[in-house]
C-alpha cells in the first residue's frame, strides 16, 4: 500500500513514525516544504522517517491508495481542493483535522465530487506517545472500509462512530467543551488563587472534595497543555464554537475557553519541567 500524508506536522510525523513503512511507500505534502526558511527541520524529519516530501499536492496523492489529511483546521478545505483533481478513483481520504461536522461535510463534498471516498476521522488523544495507535473514530458511508485497512494493514486503533460524515467529529468537538474547558477553568482558578496567596488552601479544599485526584499535578498538567499547545487548542475550540452554533446550542463557555487557550498559548512557554508554583508565577508575570 502507498500512503499519502497531507500535512507533515506533529500528527503526520507521529503516524509515519508508527507505521514504519519502507522507503517509497509514503509521500507527504506540506505547505512548509516549499518555504525555504521553514522546511529544513521538516525535510530532515521526512528523511528520517522514510517519507518522500512533495512540493505539490498532485505529486503526493496521484498514486496513493490511502490518504490521511492531517492539516490544521483552517487548511481543511484548501487541502481537499488542492488534492481532489489528482486523486485516483475511489481512493479513501481520511480527514483527521480538528474541524466541525459542517466543515467536514463541506470537505467531503469536494473529495466525493472528484471520485474519492471521504471518511471523517477524529483523533481522540494526543499522538504522543502512542503514535499511529492513538485512538481514532471514523464515520461516513466508507468508514467500515477505512477501518478494515487502518486496523489490519496499518495497526491503528480505529472505531466506527456512525454512517454519517460528521458523527466522529461531533464526538470530538463536544468532548472538547469539557476537556479544554476544564483546562481553562483550572487556569483561571489557580492563577487567581496564586495571586491572592491562597493556592495551598484552594488545593486543600479540592483534596477534601476528592482525595483520589492529585490536584497539584493535575493543575500543572492542564497548564502545560495550554502553554505548550494553547494556540492549536484555541483553533480547535473555535471549531467547537462553530459546532455548537450548528447545533443551535449557546457557546458561551466554549467562547471563553478560546480566549484562555489563545492567551496562554501565545506565551510560547513550555513549562512542563516546572513545579506548579513556578508555572503559575511565570504565567502571572506575563498576562494582563
Amino acid at each position: 500500500m502507498t500512503l499519502a500524508l497531507i500535512g507533515f506536522g506533529e500528527a503526520g510525523q507521529a503516524f509515519a513514525q508508527g507505521f514504519k513503512l519502507p522507503a517509497g511507500r509514503v509521500k507527504s505534502y506540506d505547505l512548509k516544504f516549499d518555504q525555504l526558511n521553514d522546511n529544513a527541520d521538516l525535510l530532515s524529519a521526512a528523511n528520517a522517517l522514510n517519507v518522500d516530501p512533495c512540493r505539490w499536492a498532485e505529486l503526493c496523492v496521484r498514486e496513493a491508495e490511502l490518504v490521511f489529511a492531517l492539516v490544521p483546521t483552517d487548511q481543511t478545505i484548501a487541502a481537499a481542493q488542492a488534492a481532489a483533481p489528482h486523486l485516483a478513483a475511489n481512493v479513501l481520504w481520511l480527514d483527521g483535522s480538528s474541524s466541525s461536522p459542517g466543515r467536514k461535510r463541506d470537505a467531503a463534498a469536494i473529495i466525493n465530487g472528484a471520485g474519492g471516498r471521504y471518511v471523517d476521522m477524529a483523533i481522540m488523544a494526543p499522538v504522543h506517545p502512542r503514535l499511529h495507535k492513538t485512538p481514532v473514530l471514523l464515520s461516513g458511508p466508507d468508514a467500515s472500509d477505512a477501518q478494515a485497512i487502518a486496523v489490519t494493514e496499518l495497526g491503528m486503533v480505529a472505531e466506527l462512530a456512525g454512517e454519517a460524515i460528521g458523527e466522529a467529529s461531533a464526538v470530538k468537538m463536544i468532548r472538547s467543551v469539557l476537556v479544554k474547558g476544564i483546562e481553562a477553568v483550572t487556569a483561571e482558578c489557580m492563577l487567581a488563587a496564586r495571586r491572592a496567596g491562597v493556592e495551598d488552601r484552594v488545593i486543600a479544599s479540592f483534596v477534601r472534595s476528592d482525595a483520589n485526584v492529585d490536584w497539584a499535578a493535575r493543575t500543572a498538567y492542564n497548564l502545560e497543555r495550554m502553554t505548550h499547545h494553547g494556540m492549536r487548542r484555541a483553533a480547535e475550540m473555535r471549531e467547537v464554537v462553530t459546532t455548537l452554533d450548528e447545533l443551535g446550542i449557546p457557546s458561551r463557555v466554549s467562547a471563553a475557553t478560546v480566549a484562555w487557550q489563545d492567551q496562554l498559548g501565545s506565551l510560547g512557554d513550555d513549562s512542563s519541567e516546572r513545579a506548579l508554583l513556578d508555572q503559575l508565577d511565570a504565567i502571572l508575570d506575563r498576562i494582563q
